[in-house]
């Protein structure tokens, strides 16, 4: 009688990965690029940084504009294996429009 709990769960979690399509993905995927970012530039420059506004600010941005969106994917992606010296010389081209 338990066997049926699983597969209800299972197709559940396909129904549902399917209603919310890849527009929810692709959020949270932004939200988290520009937190990954902007926490960086906290991190790495400025202590004092508005961590928030500026990942608020950043998702905004990316959501309204795709060309501002692979900015953020590029900037992300420069610095995932960088130290912060390394961001700074190896990733100005790719993060200084997205990171004031």
């Amino acid at each position: 009688m338990l066997a049926p709990i699983p597969v209800f769960a299972a197709s559940f979690l396909v129904l549902l990965g399917s209603a919310l399509g890849s527009g929810c993905a692709d959020e949270i995927d932004r939200v988290t690029d520009c937190q990954d970012i902007c926490s960086r530039y906290s991190d790495c420059f400025d202590d004092s940084y508005d961590v928030g506004a500026c990942r608020t600010r950043c998702a905004d941005n990316a959501r309204d504009s795709e060309n501002f969106d692979q900015r953020v994917d590029q900037c992300e992606n420069c610095f995932d294996d960088r130290s912060c010296a390394g961001t700074l010389f190896g990733c100005a081209v790719e993060c200084t429009t997205v990171v004031p």
